[in-house]
């Protein structure tokens, strides 16, 4: 996140796109309901008719997969009412005629047409944005799980710049992170091109130092390979592989497939605290400590690191994450030979540049935003105030693209997942915590009532939902949540796997698969 969950409630206009913010972050969900009482006005755009729609001053209903065209339409309406903050523009950005020119097509009635949204509601929006003090940005996987998910938040950014609604308290853009941690585990290098810190790889400056920090002569100059990546390679380049707190068994794409390819490998290990789904395909489980048995720190969505405490010791042989790893590296001839997290973490921060000011000892204190570059530094509240990391900010003009995958007439429905308020990813841990069960005990799968007419289905039938890949039966919910000819249902239950329905393909760029968009046919059982 650009700002602080803290400054949602200061915003006077809230731009929530792909989002299901009170469900999917109810403790975000609380800010922007700050926000509203404060007199802010709220936009979603969204295909389903969410708690979050409900409260809106406006539902941009859109069809999935169109949110470039509907972005670009609001940039349009903007620069064609010359609404646009030219003294941002004009000192810290750079290619807006590039974005205007780019934009000029996208009219308010051409973004209907392919968006569904009305041309008067795109022009109302644009200008309540426009003419905030403060307006906001909130995304999640709606906006990011599509193949052009990449040139998505392009778009996004691109609003934010040609208003100048970022660099300042309550303005940015803000991307909610859907784990605890998972802003940390970027921090810290778990993608294919970049050191902690967001560090390149390519850089060779770079490479000299990360391997002078970790004692080797050299490191590789290329990125490595995505999660995608890594399943399309089972088998075939990669020979054995280690998945720590993953469970792809369920939450890839075309499951079936990603089933295939790990029974492909010649050697799986897997290290987690339950034996998941993807740990009963392996030759090796490990077993690992849970957050309350281990010591160490989580970055959370807003970039605040905070310190995790072990409350209890792991049961039998279990150990915290680092231990195992250490363990594991010794016997295969790299010593690791840290004695605690905060070891580690000492090392880290050496070589991190926005983690440099951050210790145990200041966190004993209270939690830290990065960039925090010294010992004396405050922490960052809201990023890039008075210039960008590049210096100026680039305009990124994109063009709508269609989904990979759209309706016919043997698969006629659009297939949309997510996540349901009660339960976490694949429901490892939720689905052993009976509290919770009590109130999502079994998945469902949203239809529209006039879909369901036509099809003879009643609330509570079984039905199978299929598409080109495999198909899953689950019970069926008629609802006016959903428009006409899009389906929804979540992820998170093992006896509805409902990735083994959906497409693999992927963001050009990203690599994240287009889970939000898939073609099924929907029939009722028995």
């Amino acid at each position: 996140m650009t700002n602080s969950i803290g400054e949602i409630a200061g915003a006077d206009f809230i731009l929530a796109t792909g989002t299901n913010t009170t469900e999917g972050h109810p403790v975000i969900g609380i800010q922007v309901k700050k926000a509203l009482r404060n007199g802010a006005i709220l936009a979603v755009v969204d295909p389903r008719r969410t708690e979050m729609a409900e409260l809106a001053h406006y539902h941009l209903q859109i069809k999935p997969g169109t949110d470039i065209a509907l972005l670009n339409g609001l940039a349009n309406v903007i620069i064609a009412e010359e609404l646009w903050n030219r003294e941002f523009v004009g000192q810290r950005t750079e290619d807006f005629e590039a974005l205007k020119e780019t934009v000029a097509k996208y009219t308010p009635d051409f973004v209907e047409g392919i968006t569904g949204v009305p041309a008067e509601m795109i022009k109302a929006v644009a200008r309540g944005y426009a003419g905030a003090k403060n307006a906001t940005i909130l995304y999640t996987m709606g906006l990011t799980q599509h193949i052009c998910g990449t040139h998505n938040v392009f778009a996004a950014a691109n609003l934010a710049m040609l208003c100048g609604q970022i660099g300042k308290e309550s303005s940015g853009i803000n991307p909610l992170r859907g784990q605890n941690n998972v802003q940390g585990a970027c921090d810290m290098g778990a993608l294919p091109a970049f050191f902690p810190a967001y560090q390149p790889v390519a850089n060779e400056a770079n490479r000299a130092k990360f391997a002078a920090a970790w004692g080797v002569q050299e490191l590789p100059a290329g990125p490595g390979l995505t999660v995608g990546e890594i399943i399309e390679e089972c088998g075939k380049k990669i020979k054995g592989l280690y998945i720590m707190g993953e469970n792809p068994v369920l939450s890839d794409p075309d499951a079936g497939h990603a089933v295939h390819s790990l029974k492909d490998l010649d050697f799986l290990v897997v290290q987690d605290i339950f034996l998941t789904e993807t740990a009963q395909l392996a030759d090796v489980v490990l077993p690992a400590a849970s957050f309350a048995e281990k010591d160490g720190t989580f970055s959370n969505t807003e970039r605040r690191v905070q310190r995790v405490r072990k409350a209890v010791e792991p049961p039998g042989s279990a150990k915290a994450d680092w231990e195992i790893i250490c363990m594991v590296s010794t016997a295969m001839g790299y010593p690791m030979k840290y004695n605690s997290a905060e070891e580690i973490f000492d090392e880290m921060r050496k070589v991190t540049p926005s983690y440099a000011g951050i210790s145990y000892a200041r966190l004993e204190q209270g939690s830290l935003q990065w960039p925090c570059p010294a010992p004396d530094h405050p922490g960052t509240r809201f990023l890039h105030a008075g210039k960008f990391v590049r210096g100026l900010g680039k305009f990124h003009p994109v063009e709508h693209v269609p989904p990979d995958e759209l309706p016919d007439a043997e698969y006629p429905f659009v297939l949309s997942t997510g996540r349901r308020r009660y339960h976490y990813h694949t429901g490892t841990m939720t689905h052993r915590t009976g509290a919770l069960e009590v109130f999502y005990p079994s998945e469902y799968l949203e239809i529209n009532c006039a879909d369901a007419e036509k099809l003879g289905i009643c609330d509570g039938d079984r039905v199978r939902v299929s598409s080109r890949r495999g198909f899953v039966e689950v019970a069926a919910r008629i609802t006016a949540m959903v428009p006409p000819g899009l389906v929804f249902t979540s992820f998170q239950y093992p006896d509805v796997p409902i990735n083994r329905v959906t497409n693999p393909a992927r963001d050009p760029i990203a690599k994240i698969p287009e889970y939000k968009v898939c073609a099924v046919k929907i029939e009722k059982v028995g």
